[in-house]
C-alpha cells in the first residue's frame, strides 16, 4: 500500500505499515468487514451455512429459527421467532451503526410486495430508470424479448457500435435478469458479443428494452402451496449457435411449486447429438438440485421425496436409466455415471415431459409470442401492477 498522507518519511525509510482499521476504497475492506460481521454473528449462536456463506441460521429448541442474509453492508433478517429477531437487532446496534428500515420493501433494486396470496418480487423502478437513461420511455413496445428469425453471430458484416455503451447496457440487463427469467436467454445471447458489438447486436439489445417497456412491472410471485417437492426442468437447444454450433443449456428449479433458480448458458463443447446436449443440461440441473437440497437440510427442512428432473428427450432419459455402456456416450462418460449414481441413490428421479410442457424451453431459444407467454405463466411470473 502507499504511505498514508501526512506521514513524514525519509529516503532510508524502512518501516512497515500495519492496517489497523479497514476503510472504504481499500481492496481488503469488504473482506475485513465480512470477517468482523461473521465473528459477531457467530458469537450470538448463528451458524454460517456451507451451501451459501452469506447465509446465517440459528435454530431454537421450540423448532423456530432466525435467518440473516448479508450482501456487503445490506442485511435481511427473517424467521418465525419475532422476539429473537428484535433482540438480534438490539445486539447488532451495539456492535455496528445500523438503520432499521422496517418490513422488507426494497432491496438492491428489487421491490418486494406482500399480500394474502403471496410475495411478489420485481424491479419496476430499475426498468423505468433504465428506459429513461436510454431514452426508450416512448419506444414502441415488443411482445417478446427476441426475434425468432434473427440469429446473431460475431462477424455479421454490420458496422461496429460504441463498445462502452453496449457493455453498460448489457451489464444492467444481466442484473435485471435476477428477477426476470423471461429475458434470461436473450441477455445470455447478447452478452456473448461484448468485445466487438455491431449494429445487429445493439438492435437485439434495443429489442429487449422494447419488451421491458411492454412488461414494466413483471416479476416473480411466491405463494404457499401444498407441493413439498423440488422439481427441475432441464432443456437444451442443440447446435443453436451459428458462430461455433455449440448448444445452449437451460434449467429452472421449483422449490415447493415456486421458481427459485434458473440459468441459460452456452455449453463449453460441441455436442454431436441432441441427446448429448440434453444429457449435459440434465447434469447441470442435477447439480443445482443437489445444492438446493443441501441448503434445505441446513435450514432443517429435509425432503420427504426424491427430487424430480423433467426432460423432453427420450434418448437422454434412456441413457441415464440404462447402465449398459454405449459407444456413443463415451465422451459424456462422467456425466453419465454422475446422473446414474444420483438416480440409483434415490436422490433424483427422471421423468419425461412433452416439449410443449417443457418450462426450461424459454431459457434455450427465442420463442413465438403464444409459446413465450404460456411459459412465462408457468414460470410463475405476474405483473402485479396490471392485476391491480
Amino acid at each position: 500500500m502507499d504511505i498514508p498522507a501526512g506521514l513524514e518519511t525519509t529516503s532510508n525509510f524502512n518501516k512497515v505499515c500495519r492496517l489497523r482499521k479497514s476503510l472504504y476504497g481499500l481492496k481488503q475492506s469488504p473482506r475485513a468487514w465480512f470477517e468482523r460481521f461473521t465473528k459477531v454473528v457467530k458469537g450470538y449462536g448463528f451458524v454460517q451455512c456451507q451451501s451459501d456463506h452469506t447465509l446465517f441460521v440459528k435454530h431454537f429448541p421450540e423448532g423456530k429459527l432466525a435467518i440473516i442474509i448479508v450482501y456487503v453492508d445490506d442485511i435481511i433478517l427473517t424467521g418465525d421467532h419475532e422476539e429473537k429477531i428484535d433482540l438480534l437487532k438490539k445486539l447488532l446496534t451495539k456492535e455496528f451503526e445500523i438503520k432499521d428500515l422496517g418490513n422488507l420493501k426494497y432491496f438492491l433494486g428489487m421491490e418486494i410486495a406482500r399480500s394474502k396470496k403471496g410475495i411478489a418480487v420485481s424491479q419496476r423502478k430499475y426498468v423505468m430508470d433504465l428506459l429513461n437513461e436510454t431514452g426508450m420511455l416512448g419506444c414502441k413496445p415488443a411482445e417478446t424479448p427476441m426475434d425468432t428469425t434473427v440469429k446473431l453471430e460475431e462477424s455479421d458484416g454490420s458496422a461496429p457500435v460504441d463498445k462502452g455503451r453496449y457493455q453498460r447496457l448489457v451489464g444492467k440487463l444481466i442484473y435485471l435478469s435476477h428477477t426476470r427469467p423471461d429475458i434470461g436467454f436473450s441477455v445470455s445471447v447478447v452478452s456473448q458479443f461484448m468485445n466487438n458489438p455491431t449494429e445487429k447486436h445493439m438492435t437485439a439489445v434495443i429489442r429487449i428494452l422494447r419488451y421491458l417497456k411492454m412488461t414494466l412491472g413483471k416479476g416473480l410471485f411466491f405463494q404457499r402451496t401444498t407441493n413439498k417437492e423440488i422439481e427441475i426442468f432441464s432443456d437444451a437447444d442443440w447446435a443453436g449457435s451459428v458462430t461455433n454450433r455449440r448448444s445452449t443449456s437451460g434449467y429452472c428449479s421449483f422449490v415447493w411449486g415456486n421458481l427459485v433458480t434458473w440459468r441459460s448458458k452456452k455449453q463449453s463443447v460441441v455436442a454431436r447429438s441432441s441427446a448429448e446436449a440434453e444429457f449435459r443440461a440434465m447434469a447441470q440441473g442435477i447439480c443445482e438440485g443437489i445444492w438446493l437440497n443441501r441448503l434445505l437440510e441446513e435450514l432443517r427442512v429435509p425432503l420427504k421425496h426424491p427430487m424430480v428432473l423433467y426432460c423432453d428427450n427420450q434418448a437422454a432419459i434412456s441413457i441415464a436409466k440404462n447402465p449398459v455402456h454405449h459407444d456413443r456416450t463415451k465422451h459424456v462418460e462422467i456425466d453419465r455415471h454422475f446422473i446414474k449414481e444420483k438416480i440409483e441413490e434415490g436422490v433424483f428421479k427422471v421423468s419425461y415431459t412433452p416439449t410443449n410442457c417443457q418450462t426450461a424451453d424459454i431459457l434455450t431459444k427465442a420463442l413465438t409470442r403464444v409459446n413465450f407467454e404460456d411459459l412465462t405463466e408457468k414460470l410463475g411470473m405476474i405483473n402485479i401492477y396490471n392485476a391491480a
